[in-house]
């Protein structure tokens, strides 16, 4: 039975209180071809969230595909709501054309010791090589590593069943 799930989007009002997963990784370019992931990666929250509570999905992407003004604004808001969730899930089909994610590899960096993360690297993405640093970089820290969005999405509302 899923659960009830609500998103809090870019630059939005965090939530007080309440289970949560920031959804860390690449973000297509505004007017490109590539699709963004995290719709999918919303749905798998919901079809296996179980909680009592709703749980929040707080998502980089902006409302109606409105961006910041400014860069500083975005950064501290994204900041801000990976400190705040009860887990980080990294979603990386790492395309260094569509998706580099060159970002997401420092985030990964600064998330990986606080035992809020779960990193998600499909092998069949266009460039799965890039992600075996941060692969690496996970088993040193305990962070679980998973090779579909379904397992990642597990792993991270495991942390959230765990802490709230």
């Amino acid at each position: 039975m899923s659960g009830s799930v609500r998103i809090v989007w870019a630059r939005e009002t965090l939530p007080a209180a309440g289970p949560s997963v920031f959804l860390a990784g690449p973000t297509p370019r505004l007017g490109g071809d590539v699709e963004s992931w995290r719709p999918s990666a919303v749905k798998e929250l919901a079809a296996q969230w179980t909680g009592k509570q709703p749980l929040t999905v707080l998502t980089p992407e902006s409302r109606g595909g409105k961006r910041a003004k400014h860069y500083d604004d975005q950064v501290e808001w994204e900041t801000d709501a990976r400190a705040h969730a009860g887990a980080v899930l990294f979603w990386i089909p790492r395309d260094l054309v569509a998706l580099p994610g060159f970002t997401t590899n420092v985030e990964f960096g600064l998330d990986a010791p606080t035992g809020r993360a779960v990193l998600g690297c499909p092998p069949d993405c266009p460039s799965p090589e890039r992600n075996r640093y941060l692969i690496y970089v996970a088993g040193r820290f305990g962070v679980p590593v998973c090779t579909t969005l379904t397992g990642t999405a597990a792993a991270a509302l495991a942390l959230v069943s765990v802490k709230g």
